[in-house]
């Protein structure tokens, strides 16, 4: 049986010009990895309406959950919880457990809770609450979209929040061998190896280091004893 399917979508124009670079991705990958849940495909979009309701509808239904980043801050160009609910036609407002979250930590820190800050207790009707144990603005759940902040540290708190709470399948095992030798070389012997697995994956990554030229081959499955025994093969292989 096939684990579930993740997508990810990262939002914002300071990704997409460069300015800031994603890691977010990257972390949800290892972390779903683990949890035995397949990230199969990522998107990023700009500070767009239109885009972002494009991309949530048609990932929502192609995959058994969605992840976005980014975009539910305090400031003008943060619109992906409306746009999240646009993506449902679900009402969205500022919702009394969010707004009471918020409240609380700013009367802790003596900031005022102005209408600008207010707005990320704006959440669409029906969605559940993700804990921010840094900064408290909650992210939110709205059917299989998980929408979360996209500042890194905030990010990984908010995915080990919900990770708990998703049904994951087999993790995914992996294991690599370093070659000394050109992918030209070892391609035509890896691709009959891959046949007599097919219940594995392999990947080929060449690289070039002090001189020295290679691959490093990784080989990923559910299957244990089967992921030893096509290391067992591919050892003999580059040996011969």
């Amino acid at each position: 049986m096939s684990n579930p399917t993740a997508a990810m979508l990262v939002i914002g124009d300071e990704i997409l010009s460069g300015r800031t670079r994603d890691s977010n991705m990257h972390h949800l990958a290892g972390e779903l990895t683990k949890h035995g849940i397949t990230l199969a495909e990522a998107r990023f979009v700009a500070d767009d309406t239109d885009a972002i309701v494009a991309a949530v509808r048609a990932l929502s239904q192609a995959h058994t959950h969605v992840f976005t980043s980014g975009g539910i801050g305090p400031t003008h160009d943060d619109i992906t919880a409306d746009s999240i609910a646009a993506a449902f036609d679900t009402p969205i407002g500022v919702r009394d457990d969010a707004r009471a979250l918020l409240a609380a930590h700013y009367e802790r820190t003596g900031a005022e809770l102005n209408e600008a800050r207010l707005r990320m207790a704006r959440i669409p009707d029906g969605a559940t609450l993700i804990d921010n144990p840094i900064s408290v603005a909650p992210g939110f759940t709205l059917q299989n979209v998980h929408v979360m902040a996209g500042v890194p540290t905030i990010f990984e708190a908010m995915v080990a929040s919900v990770l708990p709470t998703l049904t994951g399948g087999a993790p995914l095992l992996s294991q690599s061998l370093r070659v000394e030798r050109g992918e030209g070389d070892i391609a035509a012997p890896l691709g009959k190896l891959a046949e007599e697995f097919p219940d594995l994956s392999f990947g080929s990554y060449p690289f070039s280091q002090n001189g020295i030229y290679g691959t490093n081959i990784v080989v990923r499955g559910q299957d244990g004893a089967q992921v030893d025994a096509a290391m067992s093969a591919l050892a003999k292989m580059v040996a011969a």
